[in-house]
């Protein structure tokens, strides 16, 4: 495991619910201004703690909950799924997410690209998930000293991130600065 990536020894961290007042799902959701979503992919879920709010507002919808490491999806298939069956944990690979082609309305990762080896990849692999039109949302937090998060040396700069999404292809990219830890980015495929 490299230095980047989370450790699942610490998954307990991941459902504190002091998270909620640094990235209210409500609010996240409110920006998104999503009509008739009905499949969402999370990048690194994690425990799901975006999944089951986000799946909870959408009408009918199902997410799927996709993570690289097994005992993060084990977790949510132990978890989660019980109380919430439309959250579908998903293993996945880096950049790689077996999920067809054109099915998702919205991908999101919230606290993920400044651990990802390679986000170009991941950003063209989110763009294949994303039917025409469908949204991508990136959150992460910001390359500024604070006493949380990730050691500021491997945080992303959210003018990289936009130029990566530009790259990518995503279209009406925004950056939405409302939120003390997190930046936040939306883009259209």
């Amino acid at each position: 495991m490299t230095d980047n990536k989370f450790d699942p020894k610490k998954l307990k961290k991941l459902n504190n619910p002091d998270r909620l007042k640094a990235t209210p799902p409500q609010r996240i959701w409110e920006l998104l201004n999503l009509k008739n979503s009905e499949v969402l992919v999370d990048i690194g879920a994690g425990t799901g703690f975006f999944s089951v709010p986000f799946v909870e507002m959408t009408n009918k919808g199902k997410v799927y909950a996709c993570d690289i490491s097994e005992t993060m999806v084990a977790w949510m298939r132990q978890n989660i799924c019980n109380t919430h069956p439309d959250v579908i944990p998903v293993k996945m690979e880096e950049s790689s997410v077996d999920l067809p082609d054109g099915e998702a309305d919205l991908v999101f990762m919230i606290a993920l690209h400044h651990e990802l080896h390679e986000p170009a990849k991941m950003l063209v692999e989110c763009g294949r998930l994303l039917k025409p039109g469908g949204k991508i949302l990136i959150m992460d937090w910001k390359k500024s000293e604070m006493n949380q998060g990730p050691p500021i040396s491997i945080r992303c700069d959210v003018s990289d991130v936009k130029q990566q999404l530009v790259h990518a292809e995503f279209k009406q990219v925004e950056i939405v600065d409302e939120f003390t830890q997190f930046f936040c980015i939306f883009a259209v495929k």
